[in-house]
């Protein structure tokens, strides 16, 4: 923007330059002028104020030849930089330590040396391996949920084992050890904590980042947590969970669209003392560099198997309430939570049909080889809030067609963190009766929220 504005300045000099100089000219007192041919010419006069524009704009700092480190520079500023990419503020915090990572697929880097785009696959770098050739003492990495290469089935119990590129012990923190244990943590002096969220309670990344911070706190070993943005970060919504609901799916009172950072979370978790016995972690959050709630942020590969692009990712929050039904979300497919369907619903509107069978990350999809009949969401705008539409369409479809089918599992509470939502559907509550009753929850979760904050 700015190399385009410079140029367009001069650009715009350059079109009127031939009249200014016709007029100069044409009122100098130096006659000798006047009668030098190449003046007259508009065609020469465009070729030597081209040519002297040219040079000019060569000698001009680039704005893509400024190196990244630059400190507070207005161009550092316009590039969102994720807390993984700006390593010179946290790299000195590890130097000469043994260091553990908490992390998977998604903890890469774009690094270069002049500032390219995001997106471009050749300059990624995994952090494992950007810390490794930096002389870092990387010892161990911990992997949530997936695994720490991202290709686990949602649920699938991820085993101990070796990364095949480094070497690296990989320990798992899903399945029966969700929070690392002393001895794994033994010799360990400090953690870095860097995974990509999609801002919904019941993704379990933020609940392994409690059982870290805990585990962390229990021994006095400080955690770098560095900040990714949140592709769900513009907008605060849903039921906030009943501590009776707690689980791994749903571990704190927020609502199930928070608005927050992972960094932000992380700041929460440990300012409201939810961690046990209400002990704090030594927290570095390094933040990410020219990011607000509402920028936009298309993520550099999946964070998950099921999550396979950003509209998946905008239809998750209102979609994953589906798993606790009869209902399937596209697992088994390439339309993973953009589609929807049930084999129950023969009829109209569930026009749209599917068949899930097993793939990369779902082995056991729900309704394996039947024809389910539902919506295709591919199409959806953007949402700014939860809907609740579709989730009322298939449970009023499944009562009037399939009564002798159960719409909703024990998992749905837990996916909702309440019994309220089941109980306020199956009562044929409307759905804007329904937000209401979220709204003093979330009123209150917002003055907590707002402590946290480091962006905009």
């Amino acid at each position: 923007m700015i190399a385009i504005f410079i140029i367009g300045e001069e650009i715009l000099f350059l079109y009127f330059l031939p009249a200014i100089m016709r007029l100069a000219i044409n009122n100098s007192k130096f006659k000798l002028m006047i009668n030098f041919k190449p003046f007259k010419s508009t065609y020469l006069c465009w070729f030597f104020a081209t040519n002297f524009i040219l040079i000019s704009c060569a000698v001009k700092t680039n704005v893509k030849d400024l190196p990244l480190e630059v400190p507070n520079s207005y161009a550092e500023k316009l590039i969102l930089r994720t807390g993984a990419e700006r390593t010179n503020l946290y790299l000195k915090l590890l130097k000469g330590k043994n260091v553990a990572i908490v992390g998977n697929q998604t903890s890469i880097l774009v690094r270069s040396e002049k500032q390219k785009a995001i997106s471009e696959k050749q300059n990624r770098i995994h952090l494992v391996d950007s810390l490794l050739s930096l002389e870092i003492k990387v010892k161990k990495v911990f992997a949530p949920e997936h695994g720490f290469r991202g290709e686990a089935d949602a649920g699938e119990v991820v085993k101990n084992g070796f990364d095949t590129k480094t070497g690296l012990p990989v320990i798992s923190l899903y399945g029966e050890n969700k929070k690392p244990s002393a001895d794994q943590l033994k010799n360990i002096d400090v953690v870095v904590f860097d995974i990509q969220d999609v801002g919904a309670r019941f993704y379990t990344y933020i609940s392994s980042l409690h059982y870290v911070m805990e585990a962390c706190a229990e021994l006095e070993i400080p955690v770098i947590l560095l900040d990714r943005p949140n592709p769900n970060g513009h907008y605060i919504d849903g039921p906030v969970l009943e501590l009776e609901h707690k689980s791994f799916v749903g571990m704190h009172k927020v609502p199930v669209v928070y608005g927050m950072t992972i960094g932000e979370y992380g700041q929460m978790i440990n300012g409201e003392k939810w961690l046990e016995n209400g002990i704090q972690c030594d927290l570095t959050v390094i933040p990410v560099q020219g990011y607000t709630h509402k920028t936009e942020y298309k993520l550099l590969v999946k964070p998950s198997p099921n999550l396979p692009n950003n509209k998946s990712i905008n239809l998750y929050p209102s979609l994953c309430f589906f798993e606790g039904t009869n209902v399937s979300v596209g697992r088994g497919t390439e339309m993973q939570f953009q589609v929807v369907g049930s084999p129950y619903l023969k009829f109209k509107p569930f026009n749209f049909k599917f068949i899930p069978k097993p793939n990369k990350g779902a082995k056991y999809p729900k309704h394996t080889g039947e024809v389910c009949y539902g919506y295709d969401l591919r199409k959806q705008k953007k949402i700014d809030r939860i809907e609740l539409k579709w989730l009322v369409d298939f449970y009023e479809g499944n009562k009037s067609y399939s009564k002798e089918k159960e719409f909703f599992t024990t998992f749905f509470a837990k996916l909702a963190g309440t019994k309220k939502l089941q109980q306020q559907i199956e009562e044929g509550i409307l759905e804007q009766e329904i937000r209401k009753t979220w709204q003093n929850d979330i009123e209150e979760f917002k003055k907590i929220r707002e402590k946290y904050l480091l962006y905009e």
